[in-house]
């Protein structure tokens, strides 16, 4: 059976929504060889309405020495809209149908390497809390953003999570692997 992982950038006062405005300069290259290793077992793509909304707008035009461009550009990119219809413009993205989760429970059980929730907040929470995600990695930057969306909310359920594995990076970032419990 096939993995999910998910990876999230995230500031030390929990916020996830667009790290863009926050994490840029404490990128440092540590990080970047552990996100490049980290994407190279991956065939399959999951993305929310937004993320792919976002990034279909940027990474077909990036830099084509760019290692993320290079690598989200023609992997398989599998999209949980309920909003989206028709073909989607972005090379090998479909509209995911059906449910979500039903979908990437089959998905796991097909042939391939590691399948990835890249950035899509609410798909990662929806897979935790369904059992579907087998690792969680929060990258935490040494910053406090302030204000956005959180990964985790007054009401979630308890959901117990095991520390695999946790880094320090040069710049003060925190990589801390999570994985299902038990």
């Amino acid at each position: 059976m096939r993995d999910v992982h998910a990876s999230l950038f995230q500031s030390v006062d929990g916020v996830v929504e667009s790290p863009n405005l926050w994490q840029f300069d404490n990128f440092d290259p540590e990080m970047g060889a552990m996100m490049t290793e980290a994407i190279a077992p991956i065939d399959d793509v999951l993305l929310g309405r937004v993320s792919y909304e976002e990034w279909s707008g940027y990474w077909p035009t990036a830099a084509a020495d760019d290692p993320f461009g290079s690598f989200i550009n023609p992997v398989r990119k599998h999209v949980a809209s309920r909003s989206l219809t028709g073909a989607l413009a972005w090379q090998n993205s479909t509209i995911i149908v059906g449910e979500l989760e039903t979908f990437v429970d089959d998905l796991k059980r097909q042939e391939g390497g590691r399948i990835a929730v890249q950035g899509s907040i609410s798909v990662v929470r929806q897979l935790l809390f369904a059992g579907l995600l087998d690792r969680l990695t929060l990258m935490i930057h040494p910053v406090v953003a302030g204000a956005g969306k959180h990964l985790f909310e007054p009401g979630d359920p308890v959901t117990r999570l095991e520390l695999v594995d946790s880094v320090r990076t040069s710049s003060g970032n925190v990589l801390s692997t999570y994985a299902k419990h038990g």
